[in-house]
């Protein structure tokens, strides 16, 4: 017969404790979560607004939820507490950087490393070694500094960055290991691996496609004596609004 007896209260005050505990740990993650997701915003609108084009195409978030941290900790084994969690769950919050190119990958995971703020913890590139499935991206573990009120605090955030098909088939492959119970046919596992190989083919021939058309552009600046972007001066009527504008801001800006 089940025991219908309601919790003793030393039980229902420590179950309480351990919630708290808990929330106030998922909230420190969210916040290092946001300010990652900062630093990559700040890169990607400097690439927009000085560059071309940017390497970053997408960006996006998420934070493991109460229970499937509580899930994970008890398939891993990992006691319920924050300082165990911190120290072997390194995916409870996660940045995804989506690319056009296997080099603008490289070019996002150098301006990030070396962020003096963010120390790398781990580094596994399964763009070089894919996994057996055909998975590919490059992950970064890392710890980014929180300033709370009472203290600083080093939140550790998964940064997985992918090309636009890696991104694709990886969604594809998520989803049909969820409709399968993660007990995938055979042959749905054999197709799976032949579009990872044709997901990297296509990374491939974009990639020569467009360094063929950088070149061509950088060819045919120089057949035009174009060697650096023309730069117009500003109208003096321009000029003087900004200038005008500006001033105000600051008036304003003293008055308050």
């Amino acid at each position: 017969m089940r025991d219908e007896r309601p919790a003793a209260p030393h039980d229902a005050a420590e179950t309480a404790r351990v919630v708290h505990e808990m929330r106030r740990m998922l909230m420190t993650y969210r916040f290092g979560m946001d300010e990652l997701m900062t630093k990559i915003t700040v890169l990607r609108d400097e690439f927009r607004a000085i560059h071309d084009d940017s390497p970053i195409e997408h960006i996006g978030s998420r934070l493991k939820s109460l229970e499937s941290i509580v899930a994970k900790a008890q398939r891993k084994g990992i006691a319920l507490t924050p300082g165990a969690l911190r120290a072997q769950m390194f995916d409870i919050a996660g940045v995804r950087i989506t690319c056009g190119f296997v080099s603008d990958i490289r070019k996002v995971r150098e301006m990030l490393v070396g962020q003096a703020d963010l120390t790398v913890l781990e580094e596994r590139d399964y763009i070089a070694h894919p996994k057996e499935n055909g998975y590919k991206s490059l992950h970064l573990i890392v710890q980014v500094p929180v300033f709370l009120s009472d203290r600083v605090e080093d939140v550790t955030v998964e940064i997985q960055i992918r090309t636009i098909a890696m991104d694709f088939w990886a969604s594809l492959e998520h989803k049909i290991q969820y409709k399968f119970d993660h007990e995938v046919p055979d042959r749905l596992v054999t197709e799976l691996r032949l579009a990872a190989d044709v997901a990297s083919q296509l990374d491939r021939s974009m990639e020569r496609i467009h360094d063929e058309v950088v070149e061509h552009a950088r060819l045919d600046d120089l057949a035009h004596g174009v060697t650096a972007p023309v730069t117009s001066a500003l109208p003096p009527t321009v000029l003087e609004a900004l200038l005008r504008s500006t001033v105000a801001a600051q008036d304003h800006a003293t008055e308050g």
